[in-house]
């Protein structure tokens, strides 16, 4: 295990950790902030109850999230020195501004709404939960727009060996960015969605008192889903065709495409394919050349010199896949609650409301193999085009260094990962309220 490897794996798992947060974070802070003003405008105390109740869940999730984030940006100091030297000065205004306008904002007002529920107008009260709102979309514009600059670098020229911003107006609309930010959005609400959901759901099975109040929060749970759901799907779709134009190389591994077709087959599984489907998703027609892996190599070949430009095939077609069966299932759980519990009126089966409790995964799993799709696809670049990703790597730091912090961060993620499971078991059980009813819902 060579530095390079290390400190790649290193940055994935903490990475990955990080990034259980930050979707539940942005799409439940947009709960809270509808449910607040639910509570104000309508004066219901259940209403206040309900958004004080998740409000506890979410701070606990942003207090992680918040920890596990600033050790990201140590890591391109520690590891990736020769990243940071090479792009600072396009890489570093994005996350400055994160740090400094988002970030602030959203911490800021999210200890006024904490702090201030009984000291602050009720209508102050209820516009710092809509800036923390603001505050938590604002910090991902400006991390998918640094991200976006490695997936595809725009605005930029090279000066003295380094990279330096040119067009400052070219890399926040980075068309990159403008097709990754809603499909962020959406899977947020849909994390948010399933995270109200499973936990409505094992209310409701308890039987506690306060059963109705998450049945309310399921119904509303389950329609904001959808509406993630539709948004994922739509800029998913959007974003398959982007690559054919930006990453052919990610398009070819997400389906194992080994040569050049016209008209290209969909894989479903390894040696299952439907004709001519990858075609209709790129180009809207039944015809359509999709360049296969053997080409794209070539062509890097020709445009860069000798090396190996793909990237882990079978992570990439695995992930896709994982990804996508994560989402079917979701669609079918929505489906299922709407018809079931919306239309039809019906109480949801105990079965059933187990089998949504455990669908709090879903959503989490789906956002971290996208999250691999998106960046094992681009190897071995780090920058598309720019850089190589064995570049990147900072030059003094050793095999044991990495080894010796990564172990640490693994401990303190353990931690912190046994801290929170608890807290946030002692933060459902006692629910809205603490007590047990003798009446009992009927499910069917």
């Amino acid at each position: 295990m060579d530095v390079i490897f290390l400190s790649r794996l290193q940055f994935a798992i903490t990475t990955v950790y990080h990034f259980l947060f930050v979707p539940l974070t942005i799409g439940l802070a947009l709960f809270i902030a509808i449910w607040e003003t639910s509570a104000y405008r309508s004066g219901n105390s259940e209403d206040e109850r309900v958004a004080r109740f998740w409000g506890r869940l979410f701070l606990l999730s942003f207090s992680v999230g918040v920890v596990t984030g600033i050790v990201q940006e140590f890591q391109f100091g520690m590891n990736w020195s020769e990243y940071s030297r090479f792009v600072g000065d396009v890489f570093g205004a994005p996350l400055a501004i994160e740090a400094l306008l988002a970030f602030f904002l959203e911490s800021t007002f999210l200890g006024l709404w904490i702090f201030g529920r009984h000291i602050l107008p009720k209508s102050v009260h209820i516009a710092c939960i809509w800036l923390v709102v603001a505050g938590s979309c604002i910090s991902s514009v400006w991390i998918l727009i640094a991200n976006s600059f490695m997936q595809h670098p725009v605005g930029y020229t090279f000066s003295n060996g380094h990279a330096q911003m040119t067009h400052f107006w070219e890399l926040i609309s980075n068309p990159y960015f403008l097709h990754q930010f809603p499909h962020v959005i959406s899977a947020s609400l849909c994390t948010a969605s399933f995270f109200v959901l499973g936990i409505s759901a094992l209310k409701i099975r308890q039987q506690t008192e306060d059963a109705y109040l998450f049945q309310r929060t399921f119904k509303f749970a389950l329609f904001m889903g959808i509406v993630g759901m539709i948004g994922i799907l739509l800029s998913g779709h959007l974003q398959a065709q982007m690559l054919s134009n930006y990453q052919p190389m990610k398009l070819a591994a997400m389906e194992n495409l080994e040569k050049t077709q016209n008209p290209a087959p969909l894989a479903i599984v390894p040696g299952v394919e439907i004709p001519a489907l990858l075609s209709i998703m790129v180009y809207h027609k039944p015809s359509g050349e999709v360049k296969g892996l053997d080409d794209l190599q070539k062509t890097m070949e020709n445009r860069f010199g000798p090396g190996d430009y793909k990237p882990s095939v079978w992570l990439t077609y695995l992930s896709f896949r994982v990804m996508v069966l994560c989402s079917g299932i979701m669609v079918l759980i929505l489906f299922y609650g709407i018809v079931w519990n919306l239309i039809l009126g019906r109480a949801m089966h105990k079965k059933a409301l187990l089998l949504i409790t455990f669908g709090i995964s879903l959503p989490h799993l789906a956002n971290l193999t996208g999250w691999l799709l998106a960046e094992l696809g681009r190897q071995p670049w780090i920058i598309y085009g720019l850089m190589p990703t064995d570049k990147a790597v900072s030059v003094g730091v050793s095999s044991g260094e990495v080894i010796f912090s990564l172990l640490v961060f693994l401990a303190i993620y353990g931690f912190l990962s046994t801290v929170m499971v608890y807290f946030m078991r002692q933060e459902i059980s006692r629910g809205c309220v603490s007590k047990k009813i003798t009446r009992k819902i009927t499910n069917t």
